[in-house]
């Protein structure tokens, strides 16, 4: 049993998202820190606002509420829509995504078509008139009917 769970751990694509996740998490850290320090800083000096996650929305409470006593860390009164915590989350998801797509994606992208082991091309198929079947666009005969294409 022991060289079994060691033969998969010891698996290539075990130890590879493991590596991932590590610099996964330690990504995600720069990106906060890019969207709440550079990029909110830039879009909120365009719209006037200090910081987004200073942005509420509040709405009217149509029922008294008590607050609890004491009030808890993440304390959020009836009536209010925190909308720029939002914004700020989606600013991070915007950053990390376009960072994975240019910087991971694209480049293992082309690096796989300089291999030869990018995408196959799509076979080109033509269809049989006799039955309708999809065969190769070379084929002369079709494979299903035996009818002369």
């Amino acid at each position: 049993m022991s060289k079994g769970f060691r033969d998969f751990i010891l698996r290539g694509n075990v130890v590879d998202l493991a590596v991932a996740v590590i610099i996964g998490a330690a990504f995600g850290a720069i990106t906060s820190s890019l969207t709440a320090d550079v990029i909110t800083p830039l879009i909120s000096a365009l719209v006037g606002t200090p910081d987004f996650s200073s942005l509420v929305i509040h709405l009217p409470v149509l029922h008294a509420v008590t607050p609890p006593n004491p009030l808890p860390a993440n304390y959020i009164p009836p009536g209010e829509i925190h909308i720029g915590k939002f914004l700020n989350a989606v600013i991070n998801f915007l950053v990390v995504a376009s960072v994975v797509y240019f910087l991971v994606v694209i480049p293992i992208a082309k690096l796989l078509v300089r291999m030869g082991m990018g995408p196959a091309a799509p076979a080109k198929m033509k269809s049989c008139l006799q039955c309708l079947s999809e065969i190769p666009f070379a084929a002369t005969r079709c494979k299903f009917c035996a009818q002369p294409v």
